[in-house]
This record gives structure tokens, sequence and C-alpha cells, in this order.
């Protein structure tokens, strides 16, 4: 920078990678492959065959025919460097983030099954990313808030702007950031979210608002359109006054005016927190009210913009944009998130009108959009000292280590194993490779051990895999407190995983129970052109924070959170033609779909399943009419 210039710069620990002669450079994001893994084409059925597809002819104006909306499931600093290196550079007009804030709160989250609150802690991919954001002070998410401030900055069009929400512990570093990446000069509005909600005693004022940074990214030629609140009582009836008399003397003064006179809004908005029983909450532990993001999207972008939220949560974002017209993408590290955020544009229709109070209900359906995976994480991943954290690995699945090839790593019974990384999904390419080698190396049988999964990582696996002629057992790594209980007292040392609480004695390999990935049975009634399914059973993996539920719950079925059906599945992108998910009021899904064909022949059917925490499990069959 030039030696004159006025300039103040927030500086942290470790915030350049390396300095150039002088020049300060910041690390180099990857670019990673896409996959689509669904696309919605068609609205809920309920009880009865396919309904008619979305309204495809009523478009918003602006609003391209051939777009579809793309919720993301995957690191937001990969979605948002992949999306700058494949061509979005410059072309979302409007970013609000929710981003987590520097609490290091627990993002466990609830669900009810069965009548019963039952508690899922996050997954290890998630725990890792916000021990990452933390566990450093506050040098490690300032690090982690600018890595991803830049890629926005770099994604927004030229009259675009982003709005950040964020509470008090960290606006005030966050400014000077945000005036480094986005220009002093471009900072438009700092607004007061004012909020009611009971609370006890306290020792200070209550802590009653949020902050949201408003920047523009060139306040010379920004989209804004001016919204209007009424005049306070006192204010609006400014105007003639009237005295009123009795027996000749004056009792009261009355002012009149024109109650409907409004005025520009300002920056302190008053909306309430969303109440334990209004429609729109869906019981997500960081759901912000509709109104406030309307606000936001009705001021800042126009019908057929596009509004990216890239920790989309329950999906507000989304649906307000949906309502109004307005293109979107959100992503979120969260199965949970995604699958929360797919069943409200499924039920959007059922959801209140974002402008008309008076109408009960939205109506409309969502337009069709589309769910992706980031396709291959092993390309950024994999690079934290790997070989002690495949040696703790293999040992507690005692599995004999294997060396010379990049995907086997052990061997257990005479089968090939694979371990999938820890700060990242077992993604299909991974698989494909593992299978590659066994076929090279003669394993006619192999198991890839995970953490978590990309979507489709299931039957489609398993189906790859037997077209090599290779049985392939995918297995659920314990989740992490099951670790520390079967290592209490051991020599593994769980610093390895990089989680707290790391666990470090001495004795015996301990017995670590794994477990395969999720069951499903279906049956098929084929009757002429008409096919009916129905589940007959569905088990998820037994891990301890949902064991007890398991063992009470009276149907397993009831841990199915949503299903859908591609009655022409062509083995690629699933379209998700008929589905069936629990709400607020109905907590189980139906079990029974059916469909039928124009014309006889042979069809592949994909069922795809996804359970009460987010992660689904697929099905193919094959049936000839």
């Amino acid at each position: 920078m030039e030696k004159n210039e006025k300039y103040v710069e927030l500086i942290w620990h470790d915030k350049y990678k390396k300095m150039d002669l002088g020049h300060r450079i910041l690390p180099d994001y990857p670019n990673l492959p896409f996959q689509v893994i669904e696309t919605v084409n068609k609205p809920r059925a309920r009880k009865g065959l396919n309904s008619p597809l979305f309204p495809e002819d009523e478009w918003p104006e602006k609003y391209p025919n051939d777009w579809k909306n793309k919720l993301i499931w995957g690191d937001n600093k990969l979605v948002m460097s992949s999306l700058l290196k494949q061509g979005w550079a410059g072309n979302i007009n409007l970013i609000y983030i929710d981003p987590p804030f520097y609490t290091g709160a627990d993002f466990s989250y609830t669900t009810m099954v069965d009548n019963s609150e039952i508690e899922k802690e996050p997954s290890i991919i998630e725990q890792r990313a916000y021990g990452d954001t933390w566990n450093g002070g506050i040098a490690s998410y300032l690090k982690y808030m600018y890595e991803r401030l830049i890629l926005m900055r770099d994604l927004l069009a030229d009259e675009g702007s982003i709005y950040i929400h964020l509470d008090e512990n960290v606006s005030h570093y966050v400014k000077v950031i945000c005036d480094e990446v986005f220009g002093y000069t471009n900072f438009v509005n700092e607004i007061v979210w004012s909020y009611q909600r009971w609370t006890g005693n306290t020792s200070s004022f209550q802590r009653m608002h949020d902050t949201i940074f408003f920047y523009a990214k060139n306040i010379n030629n920004y989209n804004f359109n001016m919204l209007t609140e009424p005049y306070s009582e006192k204010s609006k009836h400014k105007g003639k006054r009237v005295s009123e008399a009795k027996d000749g003397k004056v009792i009261s003064q009355v002012y009149t005016g024109d109650t409907r006179r409004l005025k520009a809004k300002r920056d302190v908005w008053e909306i309430s927190y969303i109440n334990s029983q209004a429609l729109e909450r869906l019981g997500f532990p960081t759901q912000k009210p509709e109104e406030l993001v309307y606000n936001i999207i009705k001021a800042s972008s126009n019908p057929g913009d596009i509004v990216a939220d890239f920790f989309c949560g329950s999906g507000t974002t989304l649906s307000i944009a949906e309502k109004l017209g307005r293109r979107w993408i959100g992503s979120d590290l969260s199965k949970y998130a995604i699958q929360v955020t797919r069943k409200r544009l499924l039920d959007i229709h059922n959801s209140k009108d974002p402008i008309n109070d008076d109408i009960d209900s939205y109506g409309k359906p969502s337009r069709p959009f589309e769910i992706w995976n980031i396709g291959n994480y092993e390309l950024a991943y994999w690079k934290e000292s790997p070989e002690d954290y495949l040696s703790f690995m293999i040992k507690l699945y005692k599995a004999k280590p294997i060396n010379g090839y990049k995907y086997i790593q052990a061997s257990r019974d005479n089968r090939a194993v694979h371990i999938g990384p820890i700060n990242a999904p077992v993604s299909m390419e991974e698989i494909r490779n593992f299978v590659s080698e066994c076929v090279f190396s003669n394993f006619i049988k192999a198991d890839v051990l995970g953490w978590e999964w990309n979507y489709e990582v299931n039957e489609l696996a398993k189906k790859i895999a037997e077209r090599e002629d290779v049985e392939l057992n995918l297995i659920q790594i314990p989740n992490v407190n099951e670790l520390k209980s079967a290592l209490a007292g051991t020599k593994f040392d769980l610093k390895l995983l990089k989680i707290p609480d790391q666990v470090i004695e001495k004795s015996l390999i301990p017995a670590v129970k794994f477990n395969p990935l999720a069951y499903l049975e279906i049956s098929k009634i084929i009757k002429g052109k008409e096919i009916a399914l129905k589940i007959e059973d569905f088990q998820i993996p037994e891990t301890s924070d949902v064991s007890d539920i398991i063992e009470n719950i009276k149907d397993s079925r009831q841990l199915i959170d949503y299903w859908a059906v591609d009655w022409n599945y062509k083995s690629d992108t699933f379209h998700n033609q008929w589905q069936s998910y629990r709400t607020k009021k109905e907590l189980k899904v139906e079990y029974d779909a059916k469909h039928i064909y124009e014309n006889n022949g042979e069809h592949i059917i994909m069922v795809k399943v996804v359970d009460v925490f987010g992660n689904d499990t697929n099905k193919i069959l094959k049936v000839k009419t």
C-alpha cells in the first residue's frame, strides 16, 4: 500500500499466510467440483399420485426460465472459492449472512420422535470447524470471518450489497475488518435489530439487540429500494389542533391529521423474536424472523436478482427470496440445516405470506431447486499428518496396515480397508478410486470407514463396487463421545481428532463398535402400469446419542424425516418427483407411494430417505410393468 494512504487495518496472528518482499499474500483457495445430487421438480404429493409440475410458466420479472435455485451442503469457504473459480465472480446481487457468533456455542440440536425429544450432537466435521473457529480465541474467529468476507466481496455484483449479522461480542472487530475488505467509504448503515424476550433479574442492562452491518460493493452505484414506516403515534397526529369545550371551558385538545403518513425506515428495527407458537417457527437454534430478512431482501434486491446466504441455517433467507421472486443460493455445513431448509421450501405454500398479513398462507409452491455436494474434498484436505491418524483408526478397527497404495490403507479378514478423512465427508470419487485399487490388487471384498458421507454415498456406492465384482461395506465410525468413553484409560490419543478433552492413558486396544450405514427395506406391488412402493423397515446406526430412543421407539420408521422417489432414475441426478415429509403437526411420513407409467416396460426407481438428523440413505429398484 502507499505510505501516504489513509488506512486502518486490524492485525491478528496468522492473518497472512506468508510475506513476499513486503507484500501480504492471502492463502490460495481450492477449486472443487460440485455434484448435483438432487433436483426437486415437483411439490408435495399427499395420499395419491403425482401432483402437477411447479408453475414454470409463472416466472417473476427478469427471472431466467432455465434457472434452478441451489442449496449446497459443505464448508462455505470451499463452496465460495469453488463458485468464484467456476465463473460466479460478480454475479450475486445481495448477500445476507448470520454467521456463528463468537460464543463457542454448542451447535447440537433437538428433534421430536414418537413424542419424545432427542438431542443430536454436531457431526465430526462440524465440531472440527467450530473448534477451528473458536479454539484459538478471538484471532481464530477473526481469521475465519476475514477469509470468508473476502470471498463474498468477490462474488458480489458491482451494484451488489452485503449484510453481516453480529452480536455485541465481535461487532466492533468485524466492522474494522469490513472496512478493510469492502472499503470504509462503502459502508452504508449500522442496523440495530431491537427485540423483546423474557429474562430474569440481571446485573446489567438487558441485552436486547443485534447489529447488522450494511455495505455496498460500490457506494456510488448500488441497488436500494427505500422502505417506509409509520410516524410515531405522537408525531403522526401533528396537524390541526381542535379544542373541545363544555360550558364555555376548554377541557381537552385533540390533534388531527393524516394517520397514513409514512417516513423512510430508520436504522433501528423493532421486530419481535419468533414466538414459540408462530407458524414460521421450526425449532432451529439460530432461526431469525422472516420480517427481519424480508426488510433486507426487499430493500437491496429486485425480482430476478440472485440472493445468497452462506450460513443458511433453517433457510429463512432462501424462503423469503423465493416468495419475493428472487433467485437464491444457500449453503451450510450442517446436513440437518440442509434438510430443514429443503422441507421448508417444499412446504412453502403453507407458510405465511410475507407481504399481506391478512392472507392465511403464501399459497404458492416453490420453484425447482437443486441440492449440491462438493464432489471431492480430498483435493483440499488430507494434509494434516494423516499417518498418525490412519495408524490410530486402523488399530481401533483391528485391521493390519498395508503400504504401497493410495486408497487401500489396511486389510481385515481378507477385506481391503479405506479410512475416510476426519475433516471431510467420504465422496463418491474417493470410493471409485478405492474400488479401482481393490480390483487391481485382487480384493473382492472391501470396507470403507467414514465419519461423514457425501449425499448419494450408500446404495449408489455399492452399485459402483458391484459392477466391478467387489462386495462393499460402508461403515460408520462411532461419534466422538463414544470414542472418548471407549478410550478412557487407554494409550490412544484423541488429540489426533483435534477435539478438546483428549484422553491419554495406557492400556490395551479398546473394543469400539463400528456399525454399517442405515438399512432400508422397500416392498413393491405392480398392477399393470401402476406401481406401489412401501417402506417396510428403516434402521440407522446405533450411536450413543440415539441408542435410548431406538430402544424405546415403537416403529423405527418414525426416524424418517423425509423420503422422495425418482420414478425414472437415469443413473445421474436424482429427480425428486414425489415426496412425503414430517411437519410440525404431523410427525410421521406416509409409508406408501404410487405412480402410473405412461408405457409398459423396464424402469429404474431410486428412493431417497433422510432421517431426523439429516443423513440420507438411498435404494435402487428395477421394475417391469
